[in-house]
């Protein structure tokens, strides 16, 4: 088997397994029991809290352990605009986001909030004089992710805040999922960031939410004592100790790890280019692990069955959307539809080998010639 869809899951690190395991083993109290095992087990929450703090340049406190970014983005979103209804209900956002912030704001909507999204230029990039003149002095929220999942596209984060420093009110959320270990994470003048360990080699079933201190948002989850105000439930040690640890590994490495990406992703796009019929949809400023493209004439799902019977696997859009539609974020890039249906993803990984990459060439040629008329 071919692996070429990291940005939808990455393997767990055997670091990361390793710390998952001992942490379960030596501590099994409930960080919340007020008897020496639950005490021992808070103070191994506080010393991860602060370890993640320090790895991320926020405060201990501003550190929500969440599920997943679906659960992250879930509690953000519904959060800040619920806790700030009665300022305003108009949010902000782009047709480039996870389906779980796409979900987050139809339910809003629902609730009787107004929903703008912003136009994105032809490099991939949101429309900042759009954002201009679409802020509102009841626009409380504007969510942007970091790095787009479809595309790889590194969204101008602090040009954002910069612009939002004149609407106080408004709050600003950052979809950090893909952009963890492989670009910068900017946390000045953002509110809320998401982030899934599951993308850089953590535990699926973990996420964090930065929360900036000060700002207001509600809860989505209800019930007892929890290592925070902001989620109830018994606070998961052991794969808040993975995350830790997954999260210091991206972080340490990223440099070197980016850059053999890198050369994967010059090869592939030379390789990609004796073809006539690809068109590379990512454009330079994406992150090199994420290379979008289209087979012209040829549906997206189609050439990615093909390649998977042939044991390579790449995605059609984001794992978590819809199949059979359009991708919205080839479509807002392109604005051509029969581009955006045929667009797939090779996600890349500093693990993929170059003889990875050989066979891949070697299957996508033969899938090429079989389905392109």
């Amino acid at each position: 088997m071919i692996y070429l869809d990291y940005s939808a899951n990455t393997p767990s690190d055997p670091a990361v397994l390793e710390a998952f395991c001992r942490t379960e083993q030596q501590f099994f109290g409930n960080p919340n029991s007020t008897h020496s095992a639950g005490q021992a087990a808070q103070q191994e929450m506080a010393r991860v809290s602060d370890s993640i703090a320090a790895l991320l340049g926020v405060h201990p406190a501003e550190i929500i352990f969440t599920s997943g970014a679906s659960e992250s983005n879930n509690l953000a979103l519904k959060g800040m605009a619920q806790a700030a209804r009665h300022i305003g209900r108009h949010i902000i956002s782009t047709p480039l986001e996870h389906s779980s912030v796409g979900g987050s704001l139809t339910a809003l909507q629902n609730q009787g909030y107004e929903i703008d999204l912003l136009d994105i230029g032809g490099g991939g990039t949101v429309d900042l004089e759009r954002l201009r003149e679409l802020l509102r002095k009841d626009t409380v929220l504007v969510s942007v992710c970091a790095v787009d999942s479809e595309l790889g596209t590194v969204q101008p984060i602090a040009q954002i805040a910069e612009i939002l420093k004149a609407f106080p009110q408004c709050h600003f959320h950052v979809d950090a999922t893909q952009a963890v270990g492989k670009t910068a994470l900017i946390w000045d003048g953002v509110d809320a960031m998401s982030i899934a360990p599951h993308k850089f080699y953590g535990l699926n079933g973990s996420g964090l939410l930065l929360k900036r201190k000060g700002v207001a948002i509600e809860s989505q989850i209800h019930g007892g004592s929890s290592a925070t105000l902001y989620r109830s439930g018994t606070p998961a040690l052991s794969l808040a100790v993975s995350t830790e640890t997954a999260l210091r590994l991206a972080l340490t490495n990223q440099k070197e790890r980016t850059e053999a990406v890198q050369r994967l992703n010059h090869r592939l796009c030379t390789f990609l280019a004796q073809y006539p019929a690809v068109r590379i949809n990512s454009q330079k400023n994406a992150v090199p692990h994420i290379l979008n493209l289209s087979v012209q004439g040829v549906n997206g799902s189609t050439f990615q069955q093909a390649l998977s019977s042939r044991g390579v696997c790449v995605s059609v859009k984001s794992a978590c959307s819809s199949d059979g539609t359009p991708s919205k974020a080839v479509f807002a890039v392109s604005r051509d539809r029969k581009n955006a249906l045929s667009s797939w993803r090779i996600s890349l990984s500093h693990l993929t080998t170059e003889q990875e990459l050989d066979t891949f060439c070697k299957q996508f040629d033969s899938c090429y010639y079989e389905l392109v008329n």
